[in-house]
């Protein structure tokens, strides 16, 4: 068998893959062990994080993708509950897992959809050719969940919820963001920006003020 993709990638930030077995009818895949519990359940436990907090997990997040994309690996499922805590720490570090849906970006335009709505980048909607920018789209709708608790588009109806996504059609709501600095948003604006070529790579991200 194949060496799965995440077998070479080693970074502090992304779950390492040990081994991999496979008998007659599965493969086992031996991972780090990581005790921290998901982003996704510390969201809804805290609400929300101060920016200090939120700017920290960011950076991490964008350090581990970018290191992926230099492998030319693209994750293509970035959400809060592929995004777990290494221990149950406050402090703990956050470190990225879940490769079921990455792909290696030489092989083939990756046009098929696939992703989580909420989450998922424009253009993979538009069915175009993409590549690396969609994680860094998923990588502001994580930001935008972590400063205010909810998530930038919602809808009940997936085509409207699509609709808004294609448009890129969000707000930054009063109150919840009353609070909130002008860089932060200003961050969030260059992330989920539906122009592929203006929205940031994880560099230009990293060297945001916010």
């Amino acid at each position: 068998m194949g060496s799965p993709l995440c077998c070479r990638l080693s970074h502090p930030n992304i779950v390492q893959l040990l081994e991999t077995y496979e008998d007659k009818a599965k493969v086992y895949l031996v991972m780090e062990l990581v005790t921290g519990g998901e982003l996704f359940d510390r969201i809804v436990e805290k609400g929300s994080y101060t920016e200090k907090d939120a700017s920290g997990l960011i950076r991490q997040v964008l350090e581990a993708v970018e290191y992926m994309h230099e492998q030319g690996v693209v994750h293509r499922d970035l959400k809060p509950e592929n995004l777990l805590y290494y221990s149950p720490d406050d402090d703990s570090k956050i470190m990225i897992s879940d490769f079921g849906l990455s792909k290696m970006e030489d092989s083939g335009i990756m046009a098929t959809a696939c992703g989580t709505p909420g989450y998922v980048a424009p253009e993979v909607l538009a069915q175009k050719p993409y590549g690396k920018a969609v994680d860094v789209w998923s990588i502001g709708v994580i930001s935008y969940i972590l400063l205010c608790g909810y998530p930038p588009f919602y809808d009940e109806n997936d085509a409207n919820l699509f609709a808004q996504i294609l448009k890129g059609e969000f707000e930054f709501d009063s109150p919840y963001w009353d609070e909130i600095s002008e860089s932060a948003k200003d961050f969030i604006r260059n992330l989920m920006c539906v122009n592929v070529e203006k929205r940031y790579t994880c560099k230009q991200a990293l060297t945001h003020p916010w």
